[in-house]
C-alpha cells in the first residue's frame, strides 16, 4: 500500500542499508507468512552458542513455570570470569507478539553481559495467535518472578535488577512492569524500551506515514495485534497488560530509557507513553533517533545513528545499574 501521508525522510546512510535489506524483508507481514517467518526454532540457530563462546559468556537453559503453570524456557547468560553477585537484567524479545525468540537482539546483551558483568535472564515467552493475550506478557511475569526467587542462586543483585525488549519485547517490558507494579511483584531498578510496541488501536499520525515502507510497516503490525488480540483488537476490551499505552495511570513505575526513530510506526505511540510517565512523575529519558527506521540500531549498527543510539541506551543502563 502506498504511503498515505508524507513520512519524515529516513537517514541517507540508513536508507542505503534498507535499500540493501529491500529484497530479505517483506514490506509487509501477513497471518499467512508467520510459519515462514518461525523456520529457525529458538535458540537453534548454531551462530548462538558461536557468539557467546566467541564473547566468553556461559548459557545454562531452565526451564520454568509460565501462564498457568505451564513450562517455559529461560536462558541465563553470564560471563565466564564473573564472580559474586552483580546487578540482572531480564530480558523480553521481539518479533511483533508472533515470531523470534528468546535470543532475537542477542548483540545487544552480549555488549551489557561483557562490559558491565551483568547477568542476563532471557525468557521464551509464548507466541501469538497460537497462544493470544494474556499468554505473553503473563509468561514474562511468570519469568520474572522465577528470576526474583531465584536470585541467590542466579548470583543477581534483586536492587540492581531491570527489565529491557525491544519492539514487542518493549511493549511486553512496559507491560511486566505494570504488572509488577499491581500484583507486587518484584522491584525493578529500571526499564528499557527499545522502539515498544505499546498501542493496538491503529489510530497515530506515525501508523499512517509507515505504510508499506520501512520496516514493520502498518499492515505487519496490525498483523501483530490481530494475531495476539483476536477480535478484540482496537475495542475498548484489550487490558493495559497488552497494550500499555491504554494505561491511564503510570504512577509508581520504574524510571524508562524510551527510544524510537522519528521514521517508524511507533514514534507517536512511544512518545506518548514517555510523555505519560513524566505526566505521572516518573523519570524517563527519550530518545526519537531522526532518519531511523524501526530495528535500524539492530540492521545497520554501524552505521553512525545505530553507534548513537546504543551508547545512549548503554550509557543509561550502566548509570541505572550501577555497573
Amino acid at each position: 500500500m502506498a504511503e498515505s501521508v508524507q513520512r519524515p525522510p529516513f537517514d541517507p546512510e540508513l536508507e542505503a542499508a534498507l535499500a540493501l535489506l529491500s529484497d530479505q524483508l517483506p514490506p509487509t507481514i501477513t497471518p499467512e507468512m508467520i510459519p515462514l517467518l518461525r523456520q529457525a526454532g529458538p535458540g537453534l540457530d548454531p551462530g548462538v552458542d558461536a557468539a557467546l563462546d566467541q564473547a566468553g559468556v556461559a548459557r545454562r537453559d531452565v526451564t520454568v513455570p509460565g501462564y498457568g503453570g505451564d513450562e517455559i524456557q529461560v536462558s541465563v547468560l553470564r560471563r565466564r570470569d564473573s564472580t559474586g553477585v552483580r546487578p540482572g537484567i531480564y530480558h523480553t524479545h521481539g518479533g511483533g507478539m508472533i515470531m523470534g525468540d528468546r535470543f532475537v537482539g542477542l548483540d545487544v546483551l552480549l555488549g551489557w553481559i561483557t562490559t558491565l558483568d551483568v547477568v542476563v535472564v532471557t525468557v521464551e515467552y509464548r507466541l501469538a495467535p497460537e497462544f493470544p493475550d494474556p499468554y505473553p506478557v503473563r509468561d514474562c511475569y511468570a519469568g520474572l518472578l522465577w528470576t526474583a526467587e531465584h536470585a541467590d542462586e542466579l548470583g543477581i543483585d534483586l536492587d540492581h535488577l531491570i527489565i529491557a525488549g525491544a519492539s514487542a519485547g518493549g511493549g511486553l517490558a512496559a507491560g511486566t512492569a505494570l504488572l509488577v507494579r499491581d500484583e507486587g511483584g518484584p522491584a525493578l531498578a529500571g526499564q528499557v524500551l527499545i522502539y515498544p510496541m505499546l498501542d493496538d488501536r491503529d489510530a497515530t499520525v506515525s501508523t499512517t506515514q509507515i505504510d508499506g515502507v520501512g520496516v514493520w510497516d502498518r499492515g505487519s503490525n496490525r498483523t501483530g495485534w490481530q494475531a495476539l488480540l483476536g477480535d478484540r483488537c482496537g475495542t475498548d476490551d484489550v487490558s493495559v497488560y497488552a497494550a500499555p499505552a491504554r494505561a491511564t495511570d503510570l504512577t509508581g513505575l520504574p524510571p524508562a530509557f524510551v527510544d524510537c526513530g522519528s521514521a517508524e510506526v511507533f514514534r507517536d505511540e512511544d512518545v506518548a507513553y514517555a510523555t505519560a510517565l513524566w505526566h505521572a512523575g516518573v523519570q524517563a529519558e527519550l530518545h526519537v533517533w531522526p532518519g531511523g527506521f524501526h530495528g535500524f540500531d539492530l540492521m545497520a549498527p554501524h552505521s553512525a545513528l545505530g553507534q548513537a543510539a546504543h551508547a545512549a541506551r548503554d550509557a543509561w543502563v550502566a548509570r541505572v545499574l550501577g555497573a
